[in-house]
């Protein structure tokens, strides 16, 4: 873009910011660009700063770009695969984590016109039943267009906006209203409309389940990342995030974790407790010795890279932590089991000849180099393994911790060092030449990492941009539709003006003809055609005296235009006048005509036209 435009581009989002409290700064450029340009067209201006000066001169057109800008594109259950399994994976595990009686809270960011509320709102109440439904569920629903979020109050929809709605839905949950069908009004009280910039106002908290589906994708990537981190903070724990088939997550793998990604449905990962690991649940409840450890102790014995294992007094295992966990296969039922039953109390050294010890002298013990091949592995690992009391400040004794060091790299290094050294000689040029192949491929590596995220970050991107053109264009054909039945509508009116015109002319009189004020035939009666032999085809366009007929036009042309300029006098009182003619019909007969001439005006002094209804005396 050249340099001028994009200032006066940056000029024009900053006057939408400042005059109207619309900040799209952290929109798509090519998206607003590409909005904007067609209100250039239409506008027929030639640039964004024209653009700015006339939104300066007509205030009404900010309502047009926004509605422009503003896509409001969404309908009930869109996607129903996606709201299939979000009614069979997410619904069930939301309700089973819940009471009975607690309530159920839900946002639908971008909910547009309410569709996609009223569509949860259904699902839900279908799960719960409409009494649960009433006194549980409340549906938050918010957007930034305030002429959609009045749409989405009044809950009012035409048979369009429900043509896919399964018929036993519409019948159970919409009541007729006018040309329409209306929301239940007992269950819309549980919905709630508000306006919700995401980009600068608080989400709202606490919630269990959150829809925001194709809304992330007209954002630019930092505008992602802090709409994604409000929506982590919104979300209860467990709670679910339901996208729109655009949007992927793909940078949030530490806040989201896909249930059908499908679908796009993800589940929230609670923030990561101090020196614990994420937290997917309720955490069980410490056995009773543990409980008598004091802060620091819990710390020290859950925390670290090597494995640990605490005993209470009683012999009992107290604590492992989840190092000790996985090496020595110890379950949580074995928490308050006898140390001396478990498998980890003499493999892979007698330990309770150790701990006696420990509890006798009051001194850490310590035991090196022991060697352990784990059951189904080949290889042979080396503990550095010691014993020590744990005291409370006071001096009391409260348990023994045992702590397991893992030096079977240190091992495995001494012993490759030292058959190293003895091929060192023969071996160096070797090792060097691997060494820098190692390193050149290490490099490729990296620069293809690096290659492979660049393009799948511009797969994505564009991904989102098709998605928010494919809208753009259903709301495109959504405005062709309404002008489409608006022209339909004007149409009919027409064709009944036409029928009712028609069959007012043939009640005129035997023969009748309507002349533009040039006096050309606008239209010619089938009394016409019978008096005269000439086909209303044959005649329209015609001017009178260009006419083929027994009638003296020459005679009377003077007359009619006489008429006609008197009627557009301001003084003029009569709309009619009479001329008794002299004329020869179709078969070559002499008639004589009674000529009522009427004037056909628009307006008090407008002149269009005369009516000429001609009978045979």
């Amino acid at each position: 873009m050249h340099p001028g435009a994009e200032r006066d581009f940056h000029d024009l989002l900053l006057m939408l910011k400042e005059t109207r409290g619309f900040d799209f700064t952290g929109y798509k450029r090519t998206t607003l660009m590409r909005r904007i340009s067609r209100r250039l067209e239409t506008l027929q201006l030639n640039g964004y700063g024209e653009y700015r000066d006339h939104l300066e001169l007509e205030p009404d057109e900010f309502a047009r770009l926004f509605d422009s800008l503003l896509i409001n594109v969404t309908a009930f259950f869109r996607d129903p695969a996606a709201w299939q399994v979000l009614r069979e994976t997410a619904i069930p595990a939301l309700l089973s984590a819940k009471g009975a009686g607690d309530p159920i809270r839900v946002w639908s960011a971008g909910c547009a016109t309410g569709e996609e509320a009223y569509s949860l709102a259904m699902l839900l109440a279908e799960e719960l039943g409409m009494e649960q439904f009433r006194n549980r569920v409340k549906i938050y629903a918010t957007d930034l267009d305030d002429t959609a979020l009045k749409a989405a109050r009044t809950a009012t929809y035409n048979d369009r906006q429900l043509k896919d709605l399964p018929a036993e839905l519409l019948e159970r949950y919409f009541e007729p209203a006018g040309a329409g069908f209306a929301f239940r009004r007992d269950l819309r009280r549980q919905l709630i409309f508000g306006r919700n910039d995401l980009t600068r106002d608080a989400p709202i908290s606490r919630v269990d389940l959150l829809l925001a589906r194709n809304t992330l994708m007209y954002f630019n990537a930092e505008t992602q990342l802090s709409v994604v981190r409000r929506f982590h903070f919104a979300l209860n724990h467990p709670g679910y995030l339901f996208l729109g088939k655009a949007e992927m997550l793909l940078n949030h793998g530490e806040r989201f974790e896909p249930v059908d990604l499908r679908t796009r449905l993800f589940c929230k990962i609670a923030p990561t407790p101090p020196g614990g690991r994420p937290s997917r649940g309720a955490a069980p409840a410490p056995a009773e010795p543990v409980r008598r450890l004091s802060e620091i102790q819990i710390a020290a014995l859950s925390s670290g890279p090597v494995a640990q294992i605490a005993l209470d007094l009683s012999g009992k295992l107290a604590m492992a932590n989840s190092r000790a966990e996985a090496l020595f296969k110890i379950a949580p039922r074995d928490i308050g089991r006898p140390f001396q039953d478990l498998e980890v109390s003499y493999r892979p050294v007698e330990l309770r000849s150790l701990i006696e010890q420990v509890e006798l002298d009051m001194q850490t013990a310590e035991v090196q180099g022991i060697s352990w091949r784990r059951g189904g592995t080949a290889e042979t690992d080396v503990f550095d393994i010691s014993v020590a009391a744990l005291q409370e400040p006071g001096g009391e004794r409260v348990g023994v911790v045992i702590t397991f060091h893992d030096v079977t790299p240190y091992r495995r290094l001494r012993d490759d060092l030292e058959q190293a050294n003895k091929q060192l000689e023969h071996a160096y040029e070797e090792l060097q030449s691997l060494n820098e192949e190692l390193e050149t491929t290490n490099e490729e590596l990296q620069s293809t990492n690096e290659e492979l995220e660049t393009t799948n970050e511009e797969l994505q991107s564009t991904n989102e941009e098709l998605e928010t053109m494919n809208e753009e264009l259903q709301c495109g054909n959504d405005e062709l539709q309404k002008i489409n039945d608006t022209l339909t509508s004007r149409s009919e009116e027409l064709n009944r003006a036409n029928r009712f015109i028609a069959s007012v002319v043939r009640s005129l009189g035997d023969a009748v003809a309507v002349f533009d004020g040039e006096m050309r035939v606008l239209m010619w009666s089938p009394g016409a055609e019978e008096l005269w032999g000439l086909r209303a085809e044959e005649a329209t366009g015609r001017h009178l005296l260009t006419l083929d007929i027994g009638l003296p036009v020459e005679a009377i042309t003077p007359a009619l235009r006489r008429l006609s300029e008197d009627h557009r006098s301001p003084d003029a009182a009569e709309n009619t006048g009479r001329l008794l003619v002299d004329a020869v019909n179709r078969r070559g007969r002499a008639i004589k005509l009674d000529i009522g001439v009427s004037v056909l005006h628009e307006g008090e002094t407008s002149l269009q036209g005369l009516i000429l209804v001609m009978n045979v005396l």
